[in-house]
């Protein structure tokens, strides 16, 4: 069984414009780090030429397609009947996109079924994870 989901997506970034630019995105779940989603926008994709991901709770992404979650660099609320919308704060500004919320909530029902919810600590790698911290000196 792979360890590592992925999930090609497209989002709409919202700008001033009145036309929603539409980008590819992939969403990421890897078992070996059971808490969190990245979710990658190719280089061609943002303004610095260069890939941006993002990596946030698989809780937060839950519980945002339902109800506004976060309050951090991350915000996810739904929009509407079939989006939800994902803030990304950085110090250069605010980043928003939409995404089908069924696109969301297919990744996370592929996320919990590698992963149930609860379960997570079941799959962390603590001495991995200490040697790591410690720069390999365990």
């Amino acid at each position: 069984m792979s360890i590592v989901i992925e999930q090609s997506v497209q989002a709409r970034m919202v700008a001033s414009a009145p036309r929603m630019e539409t980008l590819p995105a992939t969403l990421q779940y890897d078992r070996r780090d059971p808490f969190a989603v990245r979710m990658a926008f190719p280089a061609p994709a943002t303004l610095e030429g260069a890939e941006v991901a993002w990596e946030f709770s698989r809780e937060l992404l839950a519980a945002g397609m339902d109800a506004p979650a976060g309050d951090g660099d991350v915000r996810i609320r739904p929009f509407g009947y079939d989006r939800t919308v994902l803030e990304f704060h950085a110090a250069a500004g605010i980043a928003m996109v939409h995404v089908r919320t069924g696109e969301l909530r297919r990744f996370l029902r592929r996320a919990q079924a590698l992963v149930p919810p609860g379960d997570e600590h079941r799959y962390l790698d603590l001495d991995r994870s200490l040697a790591d911290l410690l720069g390999g000196a365990c």
